[in-house]
């Protein structure tokens, strides 16, 4: 079952690149105590996530944090190298979190996996955006495959 609004963010672990590698996180350490603007996408460097949903939360940093967004954070299901890189190429630097989800951990614990074996991608995540506040999804936006059309930075900028 799909994670919806009320819902406290399961318990899982992503990765993220440091300046000594590749570091485990918790949700519980992402989440908790803060307001966090998470966004999940299929793939790093595809089109749309690149010609897209990144650039937005990377042009609208400022503005997310100017209502209270502590964390912006990028989830897709690659490594943590690929993350690192797409985040040096989309120059995300501290503005967005680069979220590794190689095993799709926490896509499968929130309910938001789906099979692109058809396009030779195999599970991936769906498009998401989601206001967490100390754990608990405050906004949902999830698209239908295939769209970009309501889980973009200026979308959750409007619901907070």
């Amino acid at each position: 079952m799909a994670i919806k609004v009320g819902d406290r963010i399961p318990a899982a672990k992503v990765r993220h690149m440091t300046k000594d590698g590749p570091k485990e996180i918790t949700t519980d350490e992402l989440f908790k105590g803060k307001k966090v603007a998470v966004f999940g996408l299929p793939g790093a460097f595809t089109r749309t996530c690149s010609g897209q949903h990144l650039p937005g939360y990377v042009q609208n940093a400022e503005a997310l944090r100017g209502k209270g967004v502590s964390t912006i954070a990028c989830v897709s299901v690659n490594d943590a190298f690929v993350m690192d890189a797409w985040g040096k190429s989309q120059n995300t630097g501290d503005k967005v979190m680069m979220l590794a989800d190689g095993n799709a951990e926490f896509t499968k614990a929130l309910g938001l996996e789906i099979d692109r074996s058809d396009v030779g991608f195999g599970m991936r995540s769906q498009r998401y955006s989601m206001i967490v506040d100390d754990g608990v999804v405050k906004q949902l936006n999830l698209e239908k495959p295939g769209a970009f059309e309501i889980s973009g930075a200026e979308s959750l900028l409007k619901q907070l």
